[in-house]
């Protein structure tokens, strides 16, 4: 996929976020771009492949949202960007004068994706591109659901390597209720009431909640994984519970 860019426009400037996805898992390339995007310059073009649906009938399309383009199979990886952003437009991949000759039924990542990111970083309109696209392929949405007045209920949609399970809880979610509660974490059973600032602050093997670097709320353990010590996989339900305002404060410090 390099060379192919660099055959195009020899001056483009490559930034490599991760090779680490795991085979065919679209949640977790869809979270390590809604996690960076924001950190990219005005019109940087993204090339995410994680594409098992590569060779089928599955579309190939390029979005721009937020200032930037986004390259890669329609199948979710560039929704939950989408969702968050709620501004955007897409183009299915249609005109075959982009594509590399010839096209492998195995590697669209090579064939079709590549030269398209490479004429859209020299500055080839993205109307050239193929017809818009009025919808495209979505992920479960970001947003909690709210059960009653007291309880919100979320999932964890990413466990990084380090046993840390992010929920789709933001910060907000703490702050936007009755001023007069906050909120303390129910999973697996399993009530988790310490909220810290830093993995450093807590205790040695303690369970507690961190807002991560992504800014949303993270189940975490002091040089331990969470997710082991909880026996929790993505894609479980996670509720955020009122408790009293004062204890939460104390614990927080």
């Amino acid at each position: 996929m390099k060379g192919v860019i660099l055959s195009i426009n020899p001056d483009a400037r490559i930034v490599d976020i991760s090779h680490e996805i795991p085979p065919r898992d679209i949640d977790a390339a869809a979270f390590n771009l809604l996690s960076c995007y924001e950190d990219f310059p005005a019109r940087t073009v993204h090339a995410a492949v994680v594409d098992p649906g590569v060779g089928s009938d599955r579309r190939g399309i390029a979005i721009e949202c937020a200032g930037q383009f986004f390259v890669g199979p329609d199948n979710g990886l560039f929704s939950w960007i989408c969702e968050r952003e709620k501004d955007w437009m897409a183009v299915h991949l249609t005109n075959r004068r982009f594509f590399r000759r010839p096209v492998s039924r195995t590697f669209h990542g090579r064939d079709i994706f590549a030269p398209f990111v490479a004429h859209l970083s020299n500055g080839t309109a993205l109307s050239e591109f193929g017809e818009p696209v009025r919808d495209i392929v979505k992920l479960d949405s970001l947003a909690p659901k709210t059960i009653n007045g007291n309880t919100i209920e979320g999932r964890i949609i990413h466990i990084d390597r380090f046993g840390n399970c992010v929920t789709n809880f933001s910060a907000e979610h703490l702050s936007s209720r009755a001023t007069a509660t906050s909120w303390k974490m129910l999973i697996n059973d399993r009530e988790i009431d310490s909220l810290r600032h830093f993995f450093a602050e807590a205790k040695m093997n303690e369970i507690f909640c961190v807002v991560g670097s992504a800014g949303f709320l993270e189940i975490s353990a002091r040089n331990a994984s969470a997710a082991e010590l909880l026996g929790v996989r993505r894609g479980q339900k996670v509720q955020l519970i009122s408790a009293d305002l004062a204890d939460i404060a104390a614990r927080v410090g």
